[in-house]
């Protein structure tokens, strides 16, 4: 096949952006793709993969099988993948790598959302706990098994780097002040993601990306299942605004639509101010390199202040109003059932696990069995957990 004349991305980018010529490799060498770039590669990797295809039956906020239009771990995925590349195409960034960067974001996710991770943290509390994005970083380097040379996706440092630190980094002045992960400072000393630094630009994409999706599609879910309402929103940050603006222009529009015209509109304010506020932040901080993003020692992709408070309130009310709602903390106190119930199983007789996951144990310590057993959670489905806790109790749990 001759390649002249293929369009390879290598296209025009900001100085400071990510180059994938320029990629700091991957742990395991190989012969790179003639025909597509170290970021698209990666791209197409985490599509292919299993942990890729598990995000369709995973909670994002309510459980799937209660209305088949909620969104899934998988419809969050792909709506924050498109959100990063159009941020990343508005500041001249590698948009193939902001996509690799929020396709991956989530793959460390148990099943039934949040409460399955603060159901498995508190299981696993005595042997470093569970941290859905340390997670993330198990699955592309060590769970995942497709290849025949290599553990893993083999991914490329900067996807690697974008994954683990896209909302900051972990150590030094500038990181929150939680403990970082045992999995990411165990693979840190093998590949040194510099923990202390900040992300590429394209990873800060991702990450606001995955605010802006979440806040909007929040809403169309809560309006969806009746416990948010429009009337109730009218006086809640960004949103209430738009409603008017949109009840002034369509006074005659029925809620189905009006609640569509709020979530687009939402989501165009929100990228429009993240486009405008970081060209004010490049251009007051003046990166030359992608070196100079790293050393940065603040984040340059963000809201604007009067946003970011505003976003602030949004989340507040969400909370308040939608995430611990009385019939979602129903729902999450059967899902945490489900999951403690079935790491208790597993953990006191690795027979209880299926066929693939069983061999080998013999001779690991107590640590050991119960990350053995966590990454087996982890990786479950919310359907795939309800099967397996009828498997094992004999009885089909209630999620309602």
């Amino acid at each position: 096949m001759s390649i002249e004349g293929l369009g390879f991305g290598y296209r025009e980018r900001a100085s400071y952006a990510s180059d994938p010529r320029s990629s700091r490799g991957r742990l395991v060498v190989e012969i790179e793709s003639p025909t597509r770039t170290v970021f698209q590669r990666d791209r197409d990797r985490i599509i292919h993969s299993t942990a890729f295809r598990r995000l369709k039956h995973k909670t994002q906020v309510f459980i799937a099988h209660e209305d088949d239009h909620f969104r899934t771990r998988l419809t969050h995925t792909i709506e924050v993948a498109q959100i990063a590349r159009a941020l990343a195409r508005s500041m001249f960034l590698d948009e193939d790598l902001a996509e690799a960067i929020a396709l991956v974001h989530d793959f460390g996710h148990t099943p039934f959302g949040h409460t399955g991770e603060d159901a498995l943290d508190a299981k696993m509390a005595e042997f470093g706990g569970f941290d859905h994005n340390a997670q993330s970083l198990r699955i592309v380097t060590k769970l995942e098994r497709r290849y025949a040379e290599f553990d893993g996706l083999n991914l490329c440092w900067e996807t690697l780097e974008g994954l683990v630190k896209h909302n900051g980094p972990l150590i030094g002045p500038h990181a929150a002040s939680q403990p970082v992960p045992l999995a990411v400072l165990e693979y840190n000393r093998r590949n040194d993601l510099e923990l202390d630094r900040f992300a590429s630009l394209e990873a800060q994409c991702a990450a606001i990306a995955d605010d802006i999706a979440y806040n909007a599609h929040d809403i169309d879910d809560g309006l969806r299942s009746g416990l948010l309402s429009l009337d109730r929103l009218a006086d809640v940050a960004i949103i209430g605004d738009i409603l008017r603006s949109v009840r002034e222009k369509y006074p005659a529009l029925d809620d189905t639509r009006t609640t569509h015209e709020i979530v687009r509109r939402q989501i165009t304010l929100m990228v429009e101010d993240v486009i405008r506020q970081s060209q004010a932040n490049i251009a007051a901080l003046k990166p030359q390199t992608i070196r100079d993003v790293h050393e940065a020692g603040r984040k340059i992709v963000d809201f604007s202040p009067e946003m970011r408070e505003a976003e602030k309130a949004l989340k507040k009310y969400l909370y308040a109003n939608l995430y611990f709602h009385e019939s979602v903390v129903r729902v999450r106190k059967s899902a945490e059932r489900i999951v403690a119930e079935l790491f208790d199983a597993y953990f006191a007789d690795v027979g209880n696990m299926p066929e693939g996951w069983r061999e080998g144990r013999e001779g690991a310590s107590e640590a050991q069995r119960a990350r053995h057993v966590a990454d087996f959670l982890a990786g479950m489905t919310d359907t795939y957990a309800v099967r397996e806790y009828r498997r094992l109790f004999d009885r089909t749990p209630e999620l309602a």
